[in-house]
């Protein structure tokens, strides 16, 4: 039997996936998966029609098999956002803006 391996994923530099010839990275796929709970189908539709489905579940199947560290890196993704939100309440400004009333 012969294997054929298809992967449409690439690793930076950096060690970030990207699906091949695009400008998208594997984690932007599965944000919106994770929080529209789209099918491969609807994702094409409704924001990667410049994907084919094979990339898009190339994307997928990627991310199921790279699952726990994926989801460490939305969490510390998450957690920096969080951090800088926090820091930017008390900028100049917005205590400014504030102050105006806006």
């Amino acid at each position: 039997m012969q294997t054929i391996q298809t992967s449409h994923i690439y690793l930076d530099e950096e060690g970030r996936a990207w699906i091949d010839d695009t400008n998208t990275k594997v984690i932007e796929v599965v944000l919106d998966k994770l929080a529209y709970g789209w099918s491969p189908e609807e994702m094409h539709y409704q924001h990667y029609g410049q994907l084919s489905m094979s990339q898009i579940h190339a994307a997928l199947a990627y991310y199921y098999d790279h699952q726990a560290e994926m989801d460490a890196e939305i969490e510390r993704e998450d957690q920096e956002i969080e951090a800088l939100m926090e820091k930017a309440k008390d900028s100049p400004l917005r205590k400014r803006l504030r102050e105006m009333g806006i």
